[in-house]
């Protein structure tokens, strides 16, 4: 009596042993990069919630750095960390009571300024390259007397000469158009709308000293995408594991024996 080969059909693995979404260590492993994820993420936020201040400029007074209406990243700072060239925040009643300007320091306390030599401005003797000018326009188009800077103070332009309110349009004060360095709240490091972002380093005021250090943005950037990209990565492991493991999943055919 002769045997006859059967088959059966028995269901694949079906990743049981796995779990719904993937095997238990990557299920943790998903867990672990959100959690880290949110870490970076909201981290990030938070430490640049305490260190920077939003601003908008409201006049073209700083073009083509900053267009009016531009909205500004500044961080917080110590009036005594002010350095040359750099674009701070600061509150002075004698020009604009209560409300904050925004303009560019040239020189600090002991400077004499004048403007201009060859078009340029001078700074301690030293002519300054201001490559953030408007192209096209001389700094001396923004003419005045030569000044000597009292110590603890500061002298600020706005990067567009010919129409800025700036310490040239209050030479005539009692404290001769300059701003106490603890008038400054904030140091401008980048415009984040429209999105041009990090300002450029001055770098024409080196010859007269340090510049500023950066502020630590790009940092806080870095960290905010970095934990948005493990949040979704580890948040889509799920789903897709579930999804590949359903293509796996079927039925297959084997022997079952002989009878």
């Amino acid at each position: 009596m002769g045997g006859e080969s059967t088959t059966r059909t028995v269901p694949r693995d079906s990743g049981a042993s796995r779990g719904p979404a993937g095997s238990r260590t990557g299920q943790r492993l998903s867990g672990l990069a959100v959690a880290l994820g949110l870490v970076l993420f909201l981290g990030g936020f938070a430490w640049g919630a305490v260190i920077y201040r939003p601003y908008i400029v409201p006049t073209p007074s700083m073009e083509p750095t900053i267009g009016a209406g531009d909205r500004v990243l500044a961080e917080r700072i110590d009036g005594d960390d002010i350095r040359r060239g750099d674009v701070v925040v600061f509150t002075d009643k004698s020009w604009v009571s209560n409300a904050p300007v925004v303009k560019r320091v040239v020189a600090v306390g002991g400077d004499t300024v004048a403007c201009c030599t060859d078009g340029k401005l001078t700074v301690n003797g030293k002519r300054i390259d201001e490559p953030y000018l408007p192209k096209g326009t001389l700094a001396e188009i923004q003419n005045f007397p030569t000044v000597t800077v009292p110590q603890g103070r500061l002298f600020l332009l706005g990067d567009e000469r010919s129409g800025s309110l700036d310490s040239t349009a209050h030479l005539t004060d009692a404290a001769g158009g300059t701003v106490a360095r603890s008038a400054v709240s904030a140091r401008v490091d980048a415009v984040v709308w429209p999105m041009d972002g990090m300002l450029t380093r001055p770098t024409g005021f080196e010859q007269l000293g340090a510049l500023s250090s950066p502020g630590p943005l790009r940092t806080l950037v870095a960290l905010v995408v970095a934990g948005a990209v493990l949040v979704l990565g580890g948040g889509a492991y799920g789903p897709v594991a579930k999804l590949l493991g359903g293509r796996r999943s079927g039925t297959r055919t084997e022997p079952a024996g002989v009878r």
